[in-house]
């Protein structure tokens, strides 16, 4: 099973002009629907003076939730180019936002379709395009005494403690990467006074 995806390692913007347009673009790795709000919120704050905030976004290992946005610039002359950057360099869990300053001259459907391409292939280029592993939470108790078992699990699969709260009964969350979810249930299991949430 695979359980990894393509996406970017952190932030990144570059600058693209065609006739006196200014085309801005930021790329950011995103994981849910609310980030990317706050991220656009963001943008058009700071650029409050722009004349459009186009973005495309695909979420999922299975790049199965996108969106493509013009922001009133001709149906599909923004939104869509921008998208086709993130599907070309098979991203996911990535938001592309490109702020476009108005030059005085129009560019037309095709030549909006290059900026915002471009714009967007170079937010890409300067950034760095990285592997991730596509992990899957597990919420459990336990006794105090039966923590060496955990810990040993633990480390044989590599697993994130996400948090802990040691008392007489111990809590714990865990990220586990997708392929070794249920061994890792399973192996739990096995552990005395584990109860999984």
């Amino acid at each position: 099973m695979d359980d990894t995806y393509l996406t970017l390692a952190g932030e990144s913007e570059s600058l693209y002009k065609e006739k006196g347009s200014k085309f801005l673009a930021f790329a950011y790795p995103v994981s849910d629907e609310d980030e990317i709000k706050e991220r656009l919120e963001a943008l058009r704050k700071k650029y409050y003076d722009a004349r459009h905030h186009c973005y495309a976004y695909m979420l999922g290992k299975d790049q199965d939730q996108y969106r493509a946005n013009d922001d009133g610039e001709p149906n599909h002359s923004a939104g869509d180019p921008i998208l086709g950057q993130i599907r070309s360099h098979n991203l996911t869990n990535v938001l592309i936002v490109v702020v476009r300053y108005f030059g005085g001259t129009k560019l037309g459907v095709g030549g909006l379709i290059t900026a915002y391409k471009s714009a967007a292939a170079e937010a890409i280029e300067s950034n760095q395009i990285i592997t991730e592993i596509v992990t899957l939470p597990i919420k459990f108790t336990f006794d105090y005494l039966d923590m060496n078992d955990v810990m040993r699990l633990i480390k044989d699969y590599d697993l994130t403690i996400k948090s802990q709260d040691f008392d007489n009964t111990c809590k714990m969350a865990i990220r586990v990467r997708e392929a070794n979810y249920e061994i890792v249930k399973e192996k739990l299991g096995d552990i005395g006074s584990v109860k999984i949430l």
